[in-house]
């Protein structure tokens, strides 16, 4: 997604407590972001002399989904910010649920991105190369295929737990915000935290793999964190069968040891990828 161009982005490190600026600040509306499916609109937010850019996302003008049909895109997307949180890792931008000009909405800290970084590639070749993990193979045009990689990146392996705990339909490349200070972001996770299993992503080049200590570490955190205040804080986003499959996830996570592989009863790449 982009802004308009008369009004540039700021990062995501521009205020030091931007949650209680996104919660309590005035949002004036800048611009609507075109690309998005449903309602983006482009906003400052101001309290007390500190300003930011942000996403307002209104409850209002969200498409409504048949296989979602419980809860709020808005709704998940701030549940998404809230398990991340509790992991530690800090992978989804500040977001919050607020009033705003078209009523009840997410609203999220706007990510400036690096737009030079290198997370996904096309190759003509059979193999990745070392530092690149294999997606599968993709048609590119006149009866060619090429081979869909992603780059063996921590902060890409961290994002992939995050979104086998919050169950993601839709990670596609394009929701991957890099940044200048070498953070990574990840953003849409309005179709998130179904009981089905929906997991659809780009991410699938560690599928199998054990999972790292530190995420080991992490799901231990977010199983307690789910029992306790997180939980608290799921039940006004989320349904109660929705958070009680969030705990089943990470509990099977944690069993297996092993990232999750494509299970074969739903597409397990988002179309189009990015």
């Amino acid at each position: 997604m982009s802004a308009p161009e008369r009004i540039p982005p700021r990062s995501v490190t521009a205020d030091p407590n931007p949650a209680e600026l996104l919660a309590r600040g005035e949002l004036t509306v800048r611009g609507r972001i075109r690309e998005a499916s449903n309602a983006a609109l482009f906003c400052t937010v101001a309290l007390d002399g500190r300003k930011a850019s942000c996403v307002y996302k209104p409850v209002a003008g969200e498409r409504p989904l048949w296989d979602f049909p419980d809860g709020t895109l808005a709704g998940r997307e701030v549940a998404a910010y809230e398990v991340s949180e509790a992991t530690g890792w800090g992978l989804v931008p500040p977001t919050v649920l607020r009033e705003g000009p078209y009523g009840e909405g997410m609203c999220q800290l706007w990510i400036d991105v690096q737009a030079e970084a290198e997370l996904l590639a096309l190759v003509d070749a059979e193999e990745p190369e070392p530092g690149w993990k294999a997606i599968g193979f993709a048609e590119v045009g006149e009866g060619r295929t090429a081979l869909l990689v992603h780059a063996d990146d921590e902060r890409l392996r961290r994002l992939a737990v995050l979104d086998a705990v919050i169950n993601n339909a839709d990670r596609k490349g394009g929701h991957l915000l890099p940044t200048a200070d070498g953070r990574l972001y990840g953003i849409d996770h309005g179709v998130t935290f179904n009981v089905e299993n929906k997991l659809r992503t780009l991410l699938w080049g560690w599928a199998g793999e054990a999972l790292p200590p530190e995420a080991v570490d992490a799901l231990k955190g977010l199983r307690e964190a789910l029992d306790g205040q997180l939980g608290e804080r799921l039940a006004g986003l989320i349904t109660p069968a929705e958070t009680d499959a969030t705990r089943a996830r990470v509990d099977a996570l944690l069993g297996s040891g092993r990232y999750p592989e494509p299970s074969g009863e739903w597409p397990a790449i988002p179309w189009p990828p990015v």
